[in-house]
């Protein structure tokens, strides 16, 4: 569930994940999650809710930890900054956003470290839905093992369709289903990671939930975020968008493959991807036919050799 955009109230559903868990947080605490569903959704949370209201009779807002789907009465907040009911001010909105990305982030850093201690090189492609991601990452993965190991973390609202598309390649790959959730979170990803448990020195792959603007706000530990859009997307994109493009590292234009049949100007929506972030990469590539693959995945070894480095280097202890 998007608790800054209130896009859902579905629960997250880790493939293969027990009702009742343990979640260990970035800080070595840990609460546990027991869910009887002979009752009528008797949740066991082993943490605090924190409940704000608001006595005006306009809405309350419950914390980061309680959300709610849309047109419950609540106030929902967006990644930039506006609520979809009124009764807040501005500055209260602001320090809910600040919460739950402080939250996020906690568990990002965990990630991090997670991949880091172990050389694993973690890319979070990011899409609207339609551009031709999990094609992208199929083919990529065909061309990469057995070589390089790779596991992949997958994020859609609902079934495996993908997952187990990723599995037929020989990759180990983990489902993550977030109901009406736009999209994941570094929550999610911590939860999968400890059950995929991916090798060292290897690559992880984390599609995201098809979507080019909550993913842009939630860091799940990443080295990189890489943007996929299609051709048969509009050049205008960057600039519908420009917290999404601003995030990421590289942007592939795919199904280039199409482009005599499309009336597309490749120079524009680079022109425009660059006026948003102008050190952004940008590679041209085709998942089907194969053009500039060779030049992605010598992107993919490069930063993967890379994090198998900095995992070798000593580390420095500040006094």
């Amino acid at each position: 569930m998007c608790t800054t955009c209130g896009c859902g109230n579905g629960e997250t559903k880790i493939e293969g994940e027990a009702h009742g868990h343990e979640h260990r947080h970035a800080d070595g605490t840990a609460h546990s999650h027991d869910h009887d569903h002979d009752h009528d959704h008797d949740h066991d949370h082993g943490h605090d809710h924190t409940h704000d209201h608001d006595h005006d009779g306009r809405g309350h807002d419950h914390g980061p930890d309680h959300v709610h789907g849309p047109g419950c009465g609540h106030d929902h907040v967006h990644h930039d900054g506006h609520a979809h009911a009124p009764g807040l001010p501005p500055s209260r909105m602001v320090q809910i956003e600040q919460d739950i990305l402080a939250k996020n982030n906690q568990h990002a850093r965990f990630n991090r470290e997670f991949l880091a201690e172990r050389g694993i090189f973690a890319v979070n492609l990011v899409s609207s839905p339609g551009s031709g991601k999990t094609t992208l990452l199929t083919e990529s993965i065909k061309r990469l093992l057995p070589s390089l190991p790779i596991t992949v973390i997958e994020g859609d609202q609902q079934t495996t369709n993908d997952a187990e598309r990723i599995r037929a390649t020989g990759a180990p790959a983990l489902q993550i289903n977030t109901g009406k959730g736009c999209h994941l979170d570094a929550s999610m990803v911590e939860r999968a990671l400890e059950r995929l448990q991916p090798p060292e020195e290897s690559v992880l792959f984390i599609e995201n939930v098809g979507n080019l603007v909550c993913p842009a706000a939630f860091d799940l530990g990443e080295a990189h975020k890489v943007v996929v859009l299609s051709v048969t997307e509009g050049e205008d994109k960057p600039l519908k968008y420009p917290d999404m493009f601003k995030a990421a590292t590289l942007m592939l234009l795919n199904k280039v493959d199409l482009l005599p049949y499309l009336t597309y100007d490749v120079a524009k929506c680079i022109e425009y991807a660059r006026r948003v972030n102008p050190g952004i990469e940008v590679l041209q590539v085709s998942a089907t036919k194969g053009d500039g693959m060779d030049t992605w995945l010598a992107w993919v070894r490069l930063h993967a050799v890379t994090a198998r480095h900095a995992r070798a280097q000593p580390k420095v202890v500040a006094e």
